[in-house]
């Protein structure tokens, strides 16, 4: 079976950049009419304004999905625009260094905020519209697919990555529960675990420090930093009906990083 997206609409969040433009890219490329959602409407415009002009099946929303009314929003730009949902990919995500030491520091419930919370609403909601979408059509077709986008930073121990370890580690436990809580719905609901790949995040840290590049690779077995295709080949077959028995699953995209992670090189 193929990693077949076409036709689908996709909703991908963290859209204007790295990761999240990659994927939403991939997708498209695959014939998926492709919502590209982000808080930074000037990026949107600047990636992908001249496609959203020239496609019908490409589209993008500018808002703060933290706020309920704009998952709202999102979901109404999404139907208005190609009928209904069919895949969610949460690629939104936030790096903040945190003082494990300092009980003013808010990087906490800064990115359960960013990494958690607004990926369980924003899934819940789609999640009721794909619900809706089967009672009004085929009832026995699938109906619908959400993939999170974590980091093999939840089951590592840096201190100064103390806030984001802990909502990437909440984010792969709600990917499970939601997987279970949604399977009678038969909506399947998995995780890329990112680690040495080039990220918006882990580019700008590079920017600001190129001899982190050398213990990042040094600590790779593959020996380099991965490309954002290669999350987005995760993330399709996630997506497609070629994963159709596959839920609840965290897979692991990081050159075997994990494999042998040194406690004092961070993952980013």
């Amino acid at each position: 079976m193929s990693y077949s997206v076409a036709g689908k609409t996709v909703i991908v969040t963290g859209a204007a950049n790295g990761v999240g433009l990659a994927i939403g890219r991939h997708f498209a490329a695959g014939g998926a009419k492709v919502m590209f959602a982000d808080m930074d409407e000037e990026k949107l415009l600047h990636e992908i304004g001249d496609e959203a002009e020239d496609d019908e099946n490409v589209r993008f929303f500018a808002g703060d999905l933290r706020k309920k009314l704009t998952i709202k929003n999102l979901i109404s730009a999404t139907v208005d625009a190609f009928d209904r949902v069919d895949i969610l990919v949460n690629a939104s995500r936030q790096v903040m260094t945190t003082d494990p030491l300092d009980p003013d520091d808010t990087s906490l419930d800064d990115l359960l905020q960013q990494n958690l919370l607004t990926a369980m609403r924003l899934s819940q909601a789609v999640a009721r519209r794909m619900i809706k979408q089967a009672k009004d059509g085929d009832s026995d077709a699938p109906s619908g697919s959400i993939v999170n986008l974590s980091s093999i930073a939840a089951n590592r121990a840096h201190p100064d990555l103390l806030a984001y370890s802990v909502s990437n580690a909440a984010l792969d436990q709600m990917t499970r529960s939601l997987a279970v809580a949604l399977a009678p719905m038969r909506i399947r609901v998995n995780a890329v675990a990112l680690g040495s790949v080039m990220s918006a995040s882990l580019q700008d840290r590079l920017a600001e420090d190129e001899e982190l590049r050398d213990p990042i690779v040094r600590n790779t077995p593959l020996a380099r930093i991965g490309g954002a295709s290669e999350v987005s080949d995760a993330a399709q077959y996630l997506a497609s009906d070629a994963s159709s028995f596959v839920t609840g699953q965290i897979v692991t995209v990081d050159g075997g990083r994990a494999l042998l992670d040194p406690a004092g090189v961070a993952a980013h």
